[in-house]
């Protein structure tokens, strides 16, 4: 008999946890503070990303971050402010950042983001959530500089190492790739192995399947307490109402370092806050790109190009920063002469937070404070690739079979020493 389980969290990670958890029998709820349809589920640039094999914490991130404060239009920026668990946080991203530990992550988001790529093929191929946007046509790390061309070579030749397919091309070859839409460039990386999507397409669906199996999803839910004896958490309180549970998920991205605060835990997580524009007119661009030196990121999706970046570090706020839109746009103008993203276009730009923890690498596994509470976040920059993969892996770990690969790497207890 299925048990009663709430997830806290209704984005990506949570939704695929709640799915993989309905379909081995349990009773699902999922609580979400907002109301949908916002957040960096929605906005993110819908990856699928083997070939992200270096985590957000790479030797030098904080320095460039710290050189950057200043410079509010910049990809990388830290916003100046007292905050005790950011200075926390960032001595433990600095410590993590090491070559080492660079070095020893990049094979476990590899394996990771497989299994993830495989099964959004396979919840595309159960017919589930009916007809949605996937398309594996790569990912192309475009460069101007040969700075940027030597930089992602490197990785390449790592990736290749790993097994993955990539391909290197030249500036005649990247033209060739986008027909007659100019593109300013001296050459890219082609990852093979990588995929792209339409967010708001997939969430949208899994939200229909899983109301329609029975799975209890409540926005504007806030989770304000829990109630806990003997090292157990017996109900998730939140304004309106109080729900029982056997287990809880914590999926709340940037929210679930303060929603572990009020259960006396410690779980390091930041929000990493990114924009994007969406252009609902032909752009020409058909393969995703990402715009190397500008740290802007391209997708095709299902009726319009989304246009998306930086990493802002300014705290738990959906505020916009138009400034920080413009450059985005200003950089596409750049690579792209002919795209010139309007007024209107930039005005409507959204925003969401990516949960980042110190290392850049996510949080899943059962917490070693409670014994009934399981953490699923911390994914930084690869939250959309690997929603299924931490859905999965979740499930597993509820339910004590032996998981899909060794998360280990993902303990929510490890040190960041």
């Amino acid at each position: 008999m299925g048990k009663k389980i709430v997830v806290v969290g209704g984005g990506v990670i949570g939704l695929c946890s709640a799915y993989y958890l309905h379909k081995n029998g349990h009773e699902v709820t999922v609580l979400e503070k907002t109301k949908g349809e916002m957040g960096a589920s929605f906005v993110n640039a819908g990856y699928l990303t083997p070939s992200h094999i270096i985590p957000l914490a790479a030797p030098g991130v904080i320095t460039k971050g710290l050189s950057m404060m200043m410079d509010s239009k910049s990809p990388f920026y830290i916003k100046p402010r007292w905050d005790v668990d950011f200075f926390k946080w960032a001595w433990s991203f600095y410590k993590s950042s090491t070559k080492e530990k660079v070095i020893k992550a990049g094979p476990v988001i590899k394996d990771i983001n497989l299994l993830s790529s495989g099964l959004y093929d396979e919840i595309k191929d159960s017919g589930d959530l009916g007809e949605f946007h996937l398309e594996k046509k790569g990912l192309l790390m475009v460069y101007q500089t040969k700075a940027s061309e030597e930089e992602e070579k490197v990785v390449a030749n790592k990736a290749k190492q790993m097994g993955l397919e990539v391909e290197e091309l030249n500036k005649k070859e990247l033209k060739a790739m986008h027909g007659n839409t100019e593109v300013v460039a001296n050459g890219a990386v082609h990852y093979h192995c990588d995929a792209h999507s339409t967010p708001n397409d997939f969430m949208g669906k899994m939200y229909g399947y899983l109301k329609k199996s029975g799975v209890n999803i409540r926005y504007g839910e806030e989770v304000n307490g829990f109630d806990v004896t003997d090292g157990k958490i017996n109900a998730v309180q939140t304004k309106n109402s109080t729900y029982e549970a056997d287990d809880v998920i914590l999926a709340s991205g940037s929210w679930s370092g303060n929603i572990a605060k009020k259960l006396g835990i410690n779980l390091q997580v930041q929000g990493g806050k990114g924009y994007c524009i969406n252009v609902y007119r032909p752009t020409g661009i058909e393969y995703p790109v990402i715009l190397m030196e500008a740290k802007v990121a391209i997708t095709p999706m299902d009726g319009f190009t989304r246009f998306a970046g930086t990493m802002e570090f300014s705290g738990v706020d959906y505020k916009i920063d138009r400034g920080r839109v413009q450059a985005i746009a200003d950089a596409v103008h750049k690579y792209y002469p002919q795209i010139k993203i309007t007024e209107e276009e930039i005005n409507n730009a959204k925003c969401g937070l990516r949960p980042v923890s110190p290392d850049g690498l996510p949080y899943i596994g059962r917490s070693n404070v409670l014994d009934n509470l399981f953490v699923a976040t911390g994914h930084a920059m690869m939250g959309w690739s690997l929603g299924p993969a931490t859905g999965k892996l979740i499930s597993e770990i509820v339910d004590g079979k032996e998981t899909s690969m060794n998360i280990d790497a993902f303990d929510p207890q490890r040190s960041f020493d």
